[in-house]
């Protein structure tokens, strides 16, 4: 950036102009359901989508051929005219059955945090969430927030589970567990983590620990009752006692925090951990200088937007876990949206 083409057309710049555009293509298409209806991989004409879904004809052929410039639809020229089908990468991770579907936090991302960010002047002039401007309940708690009814808690947890089914296994995997059979993940929600978890440690147990509601709707929506090596634990891990585990899961819990709580929590799971037991921090780690990786930089924003936290580089969250009482810390970069920092007691 900055070389004499760059100043003669500003390239990037129209890009990033039209960053939510294209967003916004991909969200509509998972949302009206046209990666689902190609999955099949029987080519359809725009006319045919339109009449399946119930959308109009012209709005359809704009938004199908958007998806064709995205890479998400590839499209064959016939003597009956255009024909629509999916790409792969669309029919792995935008359709809704799909093991790795990421459609659920897509739709979190189009019904939540896109009406969020249409606040984020608000947000840096202030220094707060804006759930209140976006949705008209209080901002002084997040969660109360994000689950401010049953559906919307539902596609926050789905959407989770949508991030671990492309990114669990590696950030479990970025350390040897195996050797802590009694595992408790704090703030586990629907439990896709934990599934991974067992499912990578066959010895271990693993207990989700989250808000009476959330373990409600996990039960019900989201792990089959057969699953004998999950249990779940009722509470709030701020507000009530933590029990005795060998190791404690904390994934994406404190980057929605200040550093305050952070402490206070984590003093909490040390209290709790067992002799020569641990604790996981996964969370999107920025570079010790902050100069990125840019998505990390975005979602420490988004947490501006949207909770009380921040991203945070792997010292300062290795100096949040040594004041909490944690040693030997270690940090594993995975390449991938979701990095692991383990503490050891």
């Amino acid at each position: 950036m900055g070389s004499t083409e760059d100043l003669d057309y500003p390239q990037i710049i129209v890009q990033y102009s039209n960053g939510f555009l294209i967003s916004k293509v991909m969200f509509t298409a998972c949302e009206l359901g046209v990666f689902d209806l190609l999955e099949s991989g029987k080519p359809l004409s725009s006319d045919a989508i339109a009449a399946c879904l119930g959308a109009s004809t012209m709005g359809m052929k704009r938004l199908l051929d958007a998806c064709v410039g995205l890479k998400l639809l590839a499209v064959e020229m016939t003597q009956e005219g255009a024909l629509y089908r999916n790409t792969e990468i669309s029919n792995i991770y935008l359709t809704k059955s799909s093991p790795k579907s990421q459609y659920h936090i897509m739709m979190y991302y189009s019904n939540t945090v896109y009406l969020c960010w249409q606040y984020l002047t608000d947000a840096v002039r202030e220094g707060r969430n804006q759930y209140e401007r976006a949705f008209g309940v209080t901002s002084r708690d997040p969660f109360g927030a994000m689950y401010r009814s049953d559906e919307e808690m539902f596609k926050f947890m789905a959407g989770q589970n949508s991030v671990w089914s492309i990114c669990g296994r590696d950030v479990l995997a970025a350390f040897d567990l195996s050797p802590f059979t009694q595992i408790y993940d704090l703030g586990g929600g629907g439990g896709a983590l934990a599934q991974e978890c067992v499912s990578l440690y066959p010895n271990s147990t693993v207990t989700i620990y989250d808000l009476p509601k959330v373990v409600q709707v996990a039960k019900e929506r989201f792990l089959c009752p057969g699953e004998h090596q999950i249990t779940f634990h009722e509470g709030d891990f701020f507000n009530d006692s933590i029990p005795e585990a060998e190791l404690y899961i904390l994934s994406k819990i404190l980057h929605d925090w200040d550093d305050d709580k952070c402490k206070q929590l984590l003093e909490k799971v040390y209290k709790a951990c067992k002799p020569g037991g641990g604790v996981l921090l996964v969370e999107s780690l920025l570079n010790e200088d902050k100069s990125g990786p840019v998505e990390t930089q975005l979602y420490s924003l988004n947490m501006l937007v949207q909770t009380e936290g921040k991203e945070r580089t792997a010292a300062e969250y290795s100096k949040l876990l040594e004041a909490a009482g944690f040693g030997v810390i270690q940090v594993k970069r995975t390449g991938k949206l979701y990095d692991a920092v383990l503490g050891r007691k």
